[in-house]
């Protein structure tokens, strides 16, 4: 047996015993974890510290070593964010339908835990405590699989997990950390059948491909997020430039941030220069040849660029003719997660609203705002890009399934 068929095999083990768990339990459990990531911070960061000085040997930029850097403050976020999910309502159990069939048979639906959960991602340590949480609020065990960029952070992060839950009475292998970051171990995950009963991958378009192209386990596709905003013929100018600029540069190296802007013909001359200035110059523009023609220092982009998720301070840039091309570019260059227009036209808005088909869509407010907790949801493991099971915020009510319960008293069919 190999180490990621052992992980699987414990994980499996110490779900059953998970899901006999009561909620009040499962959250008491998330509290002592929450104390222990604020108990143990100092080793944490000296961790975390190594990570950093190895990604800068590295060359990795200036946006990936944010996402990479944690903090006094982001540690205690990090714990606040657990214990957000254990004040949240317990989403297993619940009575999600039922009711009497004519022959007497009582059928009801209830919410039951997924079961072993695997997360491939990339360098956010953060997201190892957001995502262990979460799947242990829901009475799954978690497989992790981190970026080796973050691979000290993230086991220093699961090690105090790991001795909270016992500390708390559950089974320190409800959250594992697969320490090989090698290619070959997440592809064993990828093909974890028996074992695992739903994979996550978040991160960059490349990992997402790799995950939906080659597992054979059932995969829910979040993170990729190639984001545009439409500035339309009716837009408020000053309006478009800082939403543009607060969704491209707040935090670049997240999945809701900006990276394509398209700017309808008729307001072009006015938008761009506007939009630029706003900006900065902090972010590079990468445009077709009328935005190089209306703003000489930008550099042309190729076919590449509209594509691009670029998680740092770059932006491609194309005018279109009017709505209906501004929408046919998203549908042909967009990730679906989430897109915005700004405009002052109740009709544009409205048009834009039911033909991008998106996650998130969005009317004069920048992209940055897709996430759980902005939408009352709480903390997410991701944003779901597709149709099946789950689309957008990938939350609590998200990592349960259904059980059908049926109560008899002899009846045949």
């Amino acid at each position: 047996m190999t180490t990621i068929e052992t992980m699987g095999q414990q994980a499996k083990t110490a779900q059953r015993l998970l899901a006999k768990a009561s909620g009040q339990i499962r959250a008491e459990a998330l509290c002592a974890v929450a104390a222990a990531l604020k108990e143990k911070q100092a080793e944490i960061l000296a961790e975390n510290a190594l990570d950093l000085q190895a990604g800068e040997q590295g060359g990795l930029s200036k946006s990936l070593l944010d996402r990479l850097a944690l903090s006094g403050k982001r540690i205690a976020d990090m714990a606040q964010g657990v214990r957000d999910v254990a004040a949240r309502e317990d989403p297993v159990g619940r009575v999600l339908s039922g009711g009497v069939r004519p022959n007497g048979l009582k059928i009801y639906k209830l919410s039951v835990p997924l079961g072993v959960i695997g997360i491939i991602y990339e360098a956010r340590p953060n997201v190892t405590s957001d995502a262990a949480a979460l799947c242990l609020k829901a009475g799954n065990a978690v497989i992790l699989r981190g970026g080796k960029e973050a691979f000290r952070s993230n086991r220093a992060v699961v090690s105090v997990m790991r001795a909270a839950l016992e500390s708390a009475g559950l089974p320190a292998d409800c959250v594992q950390l697969v320490e090989d970051t090698s290619r070959e171990s997440a592809t064993a995950l990828m093909l974890l059948n028996g074992y695992i009963d739903v994979l996550i991958p978040r991160g960059g378009a490349g990992l997402i491909r790799s995950v939906v192209e080659n597992a054979t386990v059932p995969v829910i596709e979040t993170g990729a997020g190639n984001c545009h905003i439409y500035v339309d013929d009716g837009a408020d100018i000053p309006m478009a430039a800082e939403i543009v600029c607060f969704a491209k540069t707040s935090r670049p190296s997240v999945c809701n941030a900006c990276e394509s802007l398209l700017v309808h013909r008729d307001i072009a001359a006015l938008a761009l220069p506007a939009i630029q200035d706003r900006l900065g110059g902090e972010v590079e523009l990468r445009g077709d040849e009328t935005v190089c023609a209306l703003l000489p220092d930008v550099l042309p982009a190729s076919e590449e660029d509209w594509y691009a998720e670029y998680n740092d301070y770059i932006l491609s840039v194309h005018i279109v003719e009017d709505l209906d091309e501004a929408i046919a570019w998203i549908d042909k260059y967009s990730t679906h997660h989430s897109d915005c227009i700004v405009t002052e036209d109740y009709r544009a808005a409205q048009q834009f609203l039911d033909e991008v088909d998106s996650a998130a869509v969005y009317v004069n407010a920048s992209t940055r705002f897709t996430d759980g907790g902005e939408f009352g949801f709480g903390a997410e493991i991701g944003i779901s890009t597709q149709k099946l099971h789950a689309r957008g915020p990938l939350g609590l009510d998200k990592l349960v399934s259904e059980k059908f319960v049926i109560y008899g008293n002899g009846q045949l069919r």
